[in-house]
This record gives C-alpha cells, structure tokens and sequence, in this order.
C-alpha cells in the first residue's frame, strides 16, 4: 500500500510499504496442513508470526525511495527504466511521452516490413507493467511541465526524447513541393499522428531522388519499390498503402556524397533491399575503383568491406529480368553533393530535378576521407526527393545544447552545464540516453549499452553522495497532481492497452498483425 498526503504550499509524503501478501499466504498455508484439533493454537501462531514479518518488512523498508523519471518512451528510455528498476531495488520509475503511445522509434520508426525487429516491444511491455514503473502518455517536456519542475518532483531525471527534428541541407530550392525530409516519409507509411497530413505525392512523377545512403535511406527506398502485396500483410499504415498501390513511382535513385567503400547502411539492409523481386540495380563500375589508402583502410573494417563488397557484386551481376520487362529500378549514384533544387517550369513552386556537384575523396586522418567538390555538375530529374540526411534533437529550456554535435554536452551520461572550454557538472541528478547523449545513430540494440552506461552513472553517484534520495520528493503523486491541476490528459500504459487492443482487431480483418489509429482524434478516442 502506498499513501501520499499533500497539503498546498507544503509537502508532506508518507511512504507505507506492506507485504500483506506474504503474510496471508502465510497464515492460510499454515491453516491447511494443521488438524482442526490444533486449529486456533496454530492459528494464533501464525498471526503472531505474521506480525512479526510485518513489523520487519516495514522497518527495512526506506522512507524516501529514489525517484526516477525518464522523459520519452523509445528504446533508449525503456531500456534506461529497466536498468534502474533492477539496479535500484527501490526506485520508482515514471516515464513520461508526448505521444499517447509508448515505444518510440520501434513503433514509429522501423519499417513496417521488419516485424521481427519489433518483437523487443513485449520487453518493454514487461517494464511498463513492473510495480514499481508507470507510463503517462500526452505529457509534453516544456509544454506540460518543465524541466525546473520535473526536477523538483524526482531525484533523478533522465531525458531520452530522442531526435524530432531535422538537419537541413541550407541550399538553394529546399523548400519547394515535392522534398520532404525521410522522417516526414517514415512517420506517414507508420501512422504516426504527426505523419499523417504529409500527402506524399507519388502519383505525378516516376522517379524519386533519396539524398544519403545510411539504413532510414535505405528503408525508404525499400517501400517505395516493395510490391504492395507484401506491404498489405505488414502493420503499414493504410492511408500510405493505399497511396503506395496507386503509385507512379518505379525509378529510385540513393545518392551519396563519398563512394560506395564509405556508405552508412549495414550489410543487413542493403542484402535486403539488393534482393527485392523484379527489381533492377544499377551501379556505375568507376565508382567502385578504390583509392590505395580506401583499399587499404578496408582491410581494417570487416563491416564496411562486406557493404563494399555487396555493392560490387550487385554492380556485376546481371539484371534478373531482361531490361524491357522490368518494372522497377533501383540506382546506386556516389561522389555527388546536392547544390540547389530544380524548380519545375511547367508547375510553379514544385521540384523537378537536383542539380549535384561531384565530388573527390580527400584523407583527412587515418582511415577517414571527406567529400569534396570538384566543380563539375549534373542535373538528376525527379519529381520526389526524400533527405535522409540525419535526423536532429530539439533543446528544451534550462537545457545545455551543443547546437553544432546536435546532443546535450555530458559525461558518461551526466549532463554538463558548459559547450565552450572545461564543462562543469550541471546540478546532481540531470542524466541524458539515446541519441540525445551520442547523436543520431545505431540500431535499436544500441541503445541498450548506452543506458546501461548512464544507469551506472547514476549508481555512482549515489555511491558517492553526488546524489541523494535522503531528502522526500514528490515523485509520481506530484506529477500527476499538477498535470491535473493544469488540465493534462494523462494516457496510462492500460489506456495505451485500449488502443493496442483495437488495433489488433483492425488488423486481423484485414490480414495484418494491427491497423494503427494514425490521427491524434482516433487514439484520443479509445483513452477517454
């Protein structure tokens, strides 16, 4: 049992814990294999006995235990929930999101056609459901609360929100119709609600540009050259495959800046997307000839020589289907670097090409080329581009930023209150994950060493007394008063269980393992 007394303008929390449990079990075991004629002395034996667990359990019990909220509920903020709860014995663990639906990028980000992928959410289903965790949907960090409060309510904040935003390319035409950013395309074909009004249109042009060759370039090549018989059965959003099936896209070019020794995918994607049915690679043989320092800096990295190695097989293989009869091509183009976007001259305001500078690989360090112009240039016509140039974190206010590395400035985790010169530690108990702490990159599993490194930040300090959970602190029951207080509609993780359940059963009368509820009134609707 856990009580909470608040009083305004003053805060008083008392923390009663009780293993009732233990005792009944104890007592009703003790009933059952007795005879009756032993009954009531054993019965009184087991009362006392139960007493005597109580007032033990109770006086071990501490009276602040340390409170933990984790803001966002993607990877990096379930696996750092997790940790805590098993490192900390009795820490509470809030996690806070501004979507009504917890999970992050392994709901919102990973391609509907890699189900396997996203079996870690029943993981993370597991944390969410632990007594001593809770999830609270539709909070905002900077809107609903503020960092100040939040960390006046907990011991211990940890910002794992990851990245929202995009970089931008800062080139003449970036804003005309027809360039979106790869996050945009990603949130719409997977029903995120803030995806949902993109309107991609695929109808009125053949051919698709993607700038950057990492693996969200690579997906989203994928599902625009995917047949949509094999998307129908996926959890894809339904407004994106009724889009994709009407289709005018069959032209794809990936488009890099460096050469196919330094592209970003893995080999996972990349032997994925090389082996779609009826579909046509096309890579130029120079590009794959190799400088003597790429060659020999090759031989070091068993990961980008087996990419390297796939895309020189894809380039001297032949087409699988005789080049009038194939449907669908995929073109590897590198050495380029966007200079400007082509406006149409037959529709105003819309994109119709981009014009590339080439480029040349320069050594700047052991193993590591840049790209840089050569001054020659070439027009590529599309009527779609997709950047897919990395994604970008949002600072919130009283937050250190480090504007040019897109991260906040810590340590192992601890959050530093300086970008310029010697950074100082920020005020105890302000911690950062994911790709808020290291930038936007690596996979899912990546995630996981990254808490782990900032949940032992967290013990240490508190092994050392840079931290403490001696003195009371709201926790929970402060947060959700003044949620309340401000009107906040609090999603719980049962409500989120409301909206998993109905999309299941969306999903199976159509032969897919869910339909998502893609609009903010859909999911409301299933919470109120």
């Amino acid at each position: 049992m856990h009580l909470a007394i608040y009083e305004p303008g003053r805060l008083k929390f008392f923390h009663l814990y009780f293993p009732l449990l233990e005792a009944i079990n104890f007592f009703f075991f003790i009933i059952q294999i007795v005879p009756r004629y032993q009954y009531n002395k054993m019965q009184k034996m087991a009362i006392w006995q139960a007493k005597q667990w109580l007032w033990r359990s109770f006086s071990s019990m501490p009276s602040n235990p340390l409170r933990v909220c984790v803001v966002g509920s993607g990877p990096a903020g379930f696996y750092t929930a997790e940790k805590v709860l098993k490192v900390q014995q009795q820490a509470q663990v809030d996690i806070i999101d501004r979507l009504p639906t917890p999970f992050g990028l392994v709901r919102s980000g990973v391609a509907p056609d890699h189900p396997e992928t996203k079996i870690v959410i029943n993981q993370f289903s597991r944390v969410a459901q632990h007594e001593r965790c809770s999830f609270f949907g539709t909070v905002t960090l900077g809107s609903s609360i503020s960092l100040s409060e939040l960390r006046e309510l907990y011991h211990v904040v940890v910002l794992a929100y990851g990245a929202e935003s995009d970089r931008s390319l800062g080139i003449p035409g970036e804003n005309l119709k027809g360039i979106h950013s790869a996050r945009e395309f990603v949130w719409w074909y997977n029903g995120h609600p803030d995806g949902r009004n993109l309107d991609p249109d695929l109808k009125s042009t053949d051919t698709a540009v993607i700038l950057g060759q990492g693996n969200v370039a690579l997906d989203v090549a994928r599902i625009l050259l995917r047949p949509t018989t094999e998307l129908s059965t996926t959890d894809i959003a339904s407004h994106a495959l009724s889009a994709l099936e009407e289709s005018s896209i069959r032209k794809v070019y990936l488009v890099g800046r460096r050469g196919p020794a330094q592209a970003a995918c893995t080999a996972k994607e990349l032997r994925e997307i090389l082996g779609l049915r009826n579909l046509d690679i096309s890579i130029q043989e120079p590009d794959l000839i190799l400088t003597p320092d790429v060659e020999e800096g090759l031989k070091c990295n068993r990961i980008q020589r087996r990419v390297y190695e796939l895309l020189s097989k894809a380039a001297t293989s032949r087409p699988k289907n005789d080049a009038g009869l194939s449907k669908r091509q995929l073109h590897f183009v590198f050495f380029r670097k966007p200079d400007s976007f082509i406006e149409s001259k037959d529709r105003s305001g819309h994109a119709s090409g981009v014009n590339f500078e080439k480029t040349v690989l320069k050594g700047v360090g052991p193993g590591k080329q840049i790209a840089i112009g050569t001054g020659e240039f070439e027009d590529i016509n599309c009527g779609m581009v997709l950047k897919s140039i990395g994604y970008k974190s949002v600072p919130v206010d009283g937050l250190p930023f480090d504007h040019k590395k897109g991260i906040v400035p810590n340590d192992r985790g601890r959050v530093l209150s300086d970008t310029s010169g010697e950074s100082t530690l920020l005020e105890a108990g302000l911690y950062v994950c994911g790709w808020l702490k290291r930038g936007p990159s690596g996979i899912v599993a990546t995630n996981l060493h990254c808490a782990e490194e900032t949940v032992l930040s967290i013990s240490e300090d508190l092994e050392k007394g840079v931290l403490s959970s001696s003195s009371p602190k709201p926790g929970r029951d402060g947060l959700l008063q003044l949620l309340n207080d401000r009107n906040v509609r609090v999603v719980s993780f049962s409500d989120w269980e409301k909206i998993d359940s109905e999309e299941r059963k969306l999903g199976s009368s159509r032969n897919k393992p869910r339909e998502k509820l893609a609009t903010w009134d859909e999911l409301q609707k299933y919470t109120l």
